[in-house]
């Protein structure tokens, strides 16, 4: 799944994505690449709290990549996401997400609707900012790691910094619009709320930066 060849990085890549406003306390987001420069925002009009039914991801001059629309009524909590601005009803989604179980804890599972073969499985604890997305197909089995949701440390006082600013790790070639089109869906999903919550994995498993 690819929103823009030019966010799919040669080499792997630690974007610091912050969850900040300058309406709401905690309603959007800023990321930034590893030169410090804005790559990506979300910016939202009402409090945290409010439910949201549609997100636009931004590039850095405001231009839109990627509406995320909640799918009502959905008991499996599904989003669906569209390239650009969505204006017109007539748009088709290019994936979706959703909860693969209605009960109990579950994997997230992001279907790719252009390549019926390309599914992503989303597992970790978002509240905790502990998340892996893996890539799967119908020809393998086996589930490779694309990107990591984690907690950021202070390079300088070795300090875990608070949950509002992480770490998104993009593995080379995978779009990191897209993988920030999806921490979008998990904190509409999710926030800071550990209930249901998707499975466990290890913080330390997946590490792109070596």
């Amino acid at each position: 799944m690819m929103v823009d060849e030019k966010f799919c990085f040669k080499e792997a890549t630690n974007l610091t994505v912050h969850k900040t406003s300058v309406f709401f306390p905690g309603d959007g987001f800023i990321v930034y690449d590893p030169n410090r420069e804005i790559i990506f925002r979300f910016d939202s009009y009402g409090p945290d709290s409010e439910p949201k039914d549609e997100l636009v991801l931004m590039d850095a001059g405001g231009k839109g990549l990627l509406t995320l629309r909640r799918k009502k009524p959905s008991l499996h909590q599904r989003w669906e996401g569209f390239l650009g601005e969505r204006e017109e009803d007539r748009q088709e989604p290019v994936f979706s997400v959703c909860r693969s179980s209605i009960i109990g804890r579950s994997n997230l599972i992001v279907q790719v609707f252009g390549d019926p073969g390309e599914e992503y499985h989303i597992r970790g604890s978002y509240s905790q900012r502990c998340c892996t997305i893996f890539y799967t197909s119908s020809e393998n089995s086996s589930k490779d790691p694309v990107a990591v949701i984690k907690r950021k440390v202070d390079p300088s006082t070795h300090v875990m910094l608070g949950k509002d600013v992480f770490w998104l790790c993009v593995r080379p070639g995978f779009d990191g619009a897209f993988a920030m089109g999806l921490v979008l869906v998990l904190d509409q999903m999710y926030g800071d709320n550990a209930d249901g919550d998707v499975q466990d994995v290890d913080p330390t498993s997946e590490d792109f930066s070596s």
